[in-house]
């Protein structure tokens, strides 16, 4: 029997390709191994979305060549898209296929396999108007299932270089995405996450029908207990999007809507399309929509010209907004995007420092926003049993507003959705006691 093995860089988007990709494998009679061991193919699904993430994309392919060379070694992904000269440039590298086509992956292999001629598959991906539909019908070791509704964005940010990597917005078809759903339920999965490269974005090319249209069709589907949206720009929360965060019972208490500055003029330099007041008037709305929601977001700290007044009133615009939790980055040059060839970089050390200042911020944010809910139940789909509690049954799930809450248990639990009351607060993870389960197990992990 052939065998495949994979590694998959950067975001839930490339975990959710790469599970279509091992589809297409499985149906072929390969068995999936170890990246670590020998395998006939190795695949690797890669990232571009900073420099690190093109030399981390390179450091895997040539650890696969090393392992087996003679393996067929095929790349895919963003790196893949934008760069598959210096990939093909690797020894051993055998298949180079980037964010399309991927549907014929096996014909490639085959086809290397009798010719050993190096393949490049890669097309221009801005031509692409069409969502790429690959079945996926469940993810390994996993209680929250992926679903992806989008790919592909239009925002053209002056930091990033995705819009080359991923192509202009392309919806999926709502028919694909419901039917996916029921698929999955019936595999035994309880929460989506909705992903997509600009999931907002969804609808942005269908007629008359939007991210808020879909997710009423998905409220209707019997069994699917949770809705998680991955990531949402502000401007795409519209009033008929807030009336499904207020009306279906199935949205989860958590937003996750990227920031990325908290001052005007940094904002404009980064061609993001909000002001930090439109950004403030609708976090209102949201939570007047649904109270209680966990609002989490990205910040990009040091971007060209952010000066130390910036930084500051971007600091305080951040803890006026009160979030439960900020990921922050420091803003590093990507290669082939307007902001690198900026001038007014910030040096290293005072972006390093002002990360700092917004990790505690961050810190502080998520502590107080978790003990709002000491003493209040939540409902907790169980994941996995918890690390560091040896002789202990101590499980490990997370909240529909995104606590990550451990309690008392055994294995028996996971996969179900729980009611778990809050004892204690924590910045990572809050503990709880159980108070009742709903429905059945999901399956055995």
């Amino acid at each position: 029997m052939p065998s495949v093995a994979f590694y998959t860089l950067g975001c839930k988007v490339n975990f959710y390709d790469t599970e279509g990709i091992w589809q297409l494998f499985k149906q072929e009679g390969y068995e999936q191994v170890d990246f670590e061991g020998q395998a006939d193919v190795y695949l690797i699904n890669t990232c571009t979305v900073t420099n690190t993430g093109d030399k981390k994309s390179r450091q895997m392919i040539r650890r696969a060549v090393r392992r087996n060379p003679e393996a067929i070694v095929a790349v895919t992904g963003c790196y893949a898209q934008t760069s598959p000269g210096e990939i093909l440039d690797i020894p051993g590298v055998d298949l180079v296929i980037g964010n399309q086509d991927r549907d014929q992956i096996i014909r490639h292999v085959n086809s290397i396999r009798e010719s050993r001629q190096p393949v490049n598959a890669v097309r221009n991906i801005m031509k692409t108007r069409e969502f790429e539909e690959l079945d996926v019908p469940g993810f390994a070791e996993r209680t929250r299932a992926f679903l992806k509704i989008q790919d592909g964005c239009n925002n053209f940010c002056t930091f990033c270089i995705i819009p080359w990597s991923r192509g202009l917005s392309r919806s999926r078809d709502p028919k694909a995405i419901v039917k996916q759903a029921h698929q999955l339920v019936e595999a035994g999965y309880k929460e989506f996450v909705l992903t997509g490269i600009h999931t907002g974005g969804y609808g942005d090319d269908l007629d008359n029908y939007r991210l808020a249209d879909l997710l009423w069709e998905l409220d209707k589907v019997d069994g699917l207990e949770r809705v998680r949206i991955s990531s949402i720009e502000a401007s795409q929360i519209d009033d008929k999007l807030l009336d499904v965060l207020n009306r279906s019972s199935k949205m989860c208490r958590h937003l996750h809507i990227p920031l990325q500055a908290g001052h005007n003029e940094v904002l404009k330099r980064m061609r993001r399309k909000y002001t930090t007041e439109e950004y403030f008037s609708k976090m209102q709305l949201i939570r007047q929509a649904m109270p209680d929601v966990a609002i989490t977001t990205d910040i990009i700290v040091g971007f060209p010209g952010e000066t130390d007044e910036m930084f500051r009133a971007g600091y305080d615009f951040m803890k006026a907004v009160d979030y439960s939790e900020m990921h922050v980055f420091p803003y590093s040059k990507r290669t082939g995007t307007p902001a690198a060839r900026m001038e007014d970089q910030v040096d290293e050390e005072i972006k390093n420092d002002r990360v700092q200042q917004l990790i505690d911020l961050s810190e502080e944010m998520q502590l107080a926003y978790a003990r709002r809910f000491v003493g209040r139940t939540v409902g907790v789909i169980t994941e996995r049993s918890a690390k560091g509690a040896p002789g202990r049954d101590v499980q490990h799930g997370f909240s529909d507003n995104y606590l990550q809450v451990l309690f008392e248990g055994g294995d028996e639990l996971q996969g179900q959705l729980c009611q778990v009351k809050i004892t204690e607060a924590g910045v990572n993870e809050c503990r709880g006691e159980l108070v009742g389960v709903a429905g059945e197990a999901l399956r055995s992990i």
